[in-house]
């Protein structure tokens, strides 16, 4: 099933707008969220089809609101790709042993991110 609504939830004003910016011009529906709870909470409203996800973030962190989604029957099925700064190999593997997709690290590349958007549909 194609990707057409990206969650954002991350907690830099920043990227948010980066990230919504570039998939909106490549015909994204885009939601955004400021932290990993307000996310979670989104996440099981909206149902979107793919979750961009900040790690680190104040109170919920990236890693605690994806083990979250991916336990939770009614948001298990929403893919979740983390794209952080944390970029050291034991950060990648636990956040995919968090039920992540995907681990990109910041600065991400627009072409890499679309690539890997455009592969799971």
């Amino acid at each position: 099933m194609p990707v057409k609504r990206v969650l954002i939830i991350d907690d830099s004003p920043t990227e948010r707008f980066f990230l919504t910016d570039l998939l909106r011009k490549q015909g994204y529906d885009v939601l955004t969220a400021e932290s990993g709870e307000l996310g979670v909470a989104v996440a099981k409203m909206e149902k979107p089809d793919l979750i961009l996800m900040d790690v680190v973030m104040p109170g919920l962190n990236g890693f605690q609101a994806t083990r979250q989604l991916a336990r939770n029957p009614e948001t298990e099925s929403i893919p979740v790709m983390m794209c952080t700064t944390k970029g050291q190999e034991t950060d990648r593997v636990w956040g995919l042993r968090q039920g992540a997709v995907e681990y990109l690290v910041k600065p991400v590349v627009a072409e890499e991110l679309l690539a890997k958007i455009k592969a799971l549909g």
